[in-house]
């Protein structure tokens, strides 16, 4: 059985890029374990708090799933041309103690209104970010929706046939990436 863990960098329960993870745990393949973890309830990195209490549980439980994953694929929506605050402060408690994602093998996936970036430039951002805590990132293929409020409904579930032809043929090389290691 291989352990995936999704990561969406958005809180919102509407969200086209947790859409993007629901969208590829429907996909999974039978030997495939497909979990969507929150970011919800994780305070704002503070280096005094981290000296006087500990990680807190919302960062020790999502660290433990990311340990426990084969690979982890990150939903990265574009926020103000960069990564959401909320991931980047995960990522930097996540980073404290010894990263969970040393030598891990990561995806990004990203979907954003528009017609152009579709999330390209937060998910170049996020690379730079995954590079600092020792992941490794799948180099290609890249998956950037635009015009996701035409791809997704209210809700926020992919209902573009094609958006998610593409993101199948993205998933089976990300399971490749991952279960191959090449």
């Amino acid at each position: 059985m291989t352990k995936l863990l999704g990561i969406s960098g958005a809180l919102r329960k509407a969200s086209t890029n947790t859409g993007l993870l629901r969208a590829l745990k429907e996909i999974a393949p039978p030997h495939v374990s497909f979990d969507i973890a929150t970011l919800h309830g994780i305070p704002l990195f503070d280096e005094d708090e981290e000296a006087a209490t500990g990680k807190p549980e919302a960062v020790r439980a999502l660290d433990a799933k990311i340990r426990a994953a084969d690979g982890v694929v990150f939903a990265c929506p574009e926020y103000n041309f960069s990564v959401p605050g909320v991931l980047k402060n995960a990522n930097d408690w996540l980073s404290r103690g010894g990263s969970p994602f040393r030598w891990k093998r990561v995806g990004i996936v990203g979907a954003g209104g528009g017609q152009f970036t579709g999330t390209a430039r937060a998910q170049y951002h996020l690379r730079q970010n995954l590079q600092a805590l020792q992941a490794i990132a799948m180099p290609r293929p890249e998956v950037f929706v635009n015009h996701n409020e035409e791809k997704f409904d209210a809700e926020g579930n992919l209902t573009d046939t094609e958006t998610r032809r593409h993101l199948a043929k993205w998933f089976e090389s990300f399971l490749e990436w991952v279960e191959k290691r090449p």
